[in-house]
């Protein structure tokens, strides 16, 4: 019994030595083969009680909070918010984006943001390029709905501002030769809306002033 208080003392001066409090009666003396290894693991406990967990620090990320950015196939979006949030064992960061043209909000991780073909608003330079573009003579397009659509598509998926006026200038000419089928009207409706919107934001001008502009380019080889 002498020999239990005298290691149950020695505990006790060996926490007070490390400024830790005890928290649980030394059951075994300093004799005992298992004495080291029970105030081993009463302090390793102890140390990881008192030891913060330290929060996990991101990199900088490309976008920042009220940046207007171009979602392809989705729309021109604003990012109102970078949020942690948990994912199966761990926790990513997400851009919360604002679409007005769906009126959706979405959540996209941010380490994927390049390979969904995120981008920045472009500069007034590519936004002049692109007015161009569309005022330029264009190459017939296939007869095959269905092939038009799908390289149209394709060309969305890019998401580049002249891919974009690619789309609208291909099918809005050729609109005026046949009514669009319902498909490729969507699509055309959803280029011309995205064109619009990003050269707004590029321009510094109302949509209603660029789409005006935009239908004048158009008609310049419109026949």
């Amino acid at each position: 019994r002498a020999e239990v208080y005298a290691g149950a003392s020695r505990t006790a001066s060996a926490r007070r030595a490390t400024g830790l409090l005890p928290c649980i009666p030394a059951l075994v003396g300093p004799r005992h083969p298992a004495y080291g290894l029970t105030v081993l693991l009463i302090l390793v406990t102890m140390v990881s009680m008192k030891s913060p967990r330290k929060p996990v620090r991101h990199a900088p990320t490309k976008y920042k909070v009220g940046q207007e950015i171009v979602y392809p196939l989705q729309g021109v979006g604003h990012v109102n918010a970078i949020e942690e949030k948990p994912f199966r064992d761990k926790k990513l960061l997400y851009y919360i984006i604002y679409l007005e043209v769906s009126d959706m909000t979405v959540m996209v991780p941010v380490g994927k943001a390049d390979e969904l073909g995120i981008r920045a608003i472009v500069g007034k330079k590519e936004s002049q390029k692109a007015l161009r573009l569309i005022a330029e003579e264009f190459e017939p397009i296939p007869a095959d709905w269905k092939l038009r659509y799908q390289m149209n598509l394709d060309l969305l998926k890019k998401g580049s501002i002249l891919d974009i006026a690619n789309v609208v200038r291909a099918l809005y000419h050729r609109s005026r030769i046949k009514e669009l089928p319902i498909l490729e009207r969507k699509l055309y409706d959803s280029a011309l809306k995205l064109l619009i919107d990003e050269i707004s934001f590029s321009l510094d001008k109302s949509k209603d002033d660029v789409e005006e502009l935009v239908f004048a380019k158009l008609k310049v080889n419109a026949k």
